[in-house]
């Protein structure tokens, strides 16, 4: 799903014209941004969890020529799924009834 069909279904379900919808998915989107700027985690109940992952300069090789050059520290944001968002996403794959019990191979 594109930013574009987001802004269309959210058109849909809410009695909003599209010009509103996007204005509303962008004010949330710079809002998680500003946070994870600051180093702050955004957790939304029931989806997931952003949060931002340092990363120390270090030294690398160009695999092609086998130089050695310095990697800079960098930041980078990491999304940790939420209970609800991974359960909904595994509803009938491959699960095995809470109750059976695994056979003893004899």
């Amino acid at each position: 799903m594109t930013k574009a069909e987001l802004i269309e279904a959210l058109s849909n379900k809410l009695p909003l014209n599209k010009a509103d919808a996007e204005r509303a998915i962008n004010i949330v989107l710079d809002d998680v941004i500003a946070a994870l700027r600051q180093g702050e985690r955004v957790n939304i109940s029931g989806f997931g969890t952003f949060s931002v992952s340092e990363r120390q300069a270090r030294t690398g090789r160009n695999p092609k020529t086998g130089e050695s050059i310095e990697i800079a520290a960098s930041r980078s944001a990491k999304f940790k799924p939420g209970k609800q968002l991974k359960d909904s996403l595994n509803e009938g794959v491959g699960a095995a009834p809470a109750s059976s019990s695994p056979s003893t191979g004899s």
